[in-house]
């Protein structure tokens, strides 16, 4: 009996580290808040300050999206919430986020080497938002259309800088 405690306990051990590690590259983004300016491809502002912590036993991120929360661009505050999850079933990161003007945006985050790349669908498009790394208090940010490692459009492009 004491053995199949020991092999249960172990078990669900290693199942919790495989979920935490596969969150590891957000490892460099949580506990910390992350600021970007910027002016979109349609000359809309850009201004976001994003926190990153850890949930429920580090099994899923999450990230506060502080920025415009009306379409005048003349208010700030909570704008997004969202969740990103490792799904065992697809050996993949799921991403949720919920805006303030009641959208919800999901799909998929994957990295090549120190960047985190999200992909989602906007509209008949597929839209990708890229972390791409400068150092650890540094990111590139770049929204548009990659396809095959290239940048076939941006529709942004600024810098997220860790705050101090």
């Amino acid at each position: 009996m004491k053995n199949v405690i020991l092999i249960f306990i172990l078990l669900i051990s290693t199942v919790t580290y495989a979920q935490k590690s596969n969150l590891s590259i957000f490892n460099n983004l949580v506990g910390k808040s992350w600021k970007a300016s910027g002016t979109w491809g349609d000359g809309n502002k850009f201004d976001q300050e994003i926190r990153f912590h850890f949930s429920l036993d580090s099994t899923i991120v999450i990230a506060e999206s502080y920025g415009y929360i009306n379409k005048e661009q003349t208010k700030t505050g909570l704008r997004n919430h969202g969740i990103r999850q490792y799904d065992k079933n697809t050996d993949s990161i799921k991403f949720w986020e919920f805006d303030v003007f009641g959208g919800l945006t999901k799909g998929s985050v994957y990295s090549e080497g120190k960047n985190i790349i999200y992909q989602y669908t906007y509209g008949t498009s597929t839209v990708t938002d890229m972390w791409e790394y400068v150092d650890d208090s540094t990111y590139n940010f770049k929204v548009g259309s990659y396809e095959n490692g290239e940048w076939k459009q941006v529709y942004l492009s600024t810098k997220f800088k860790k705050v101090k």
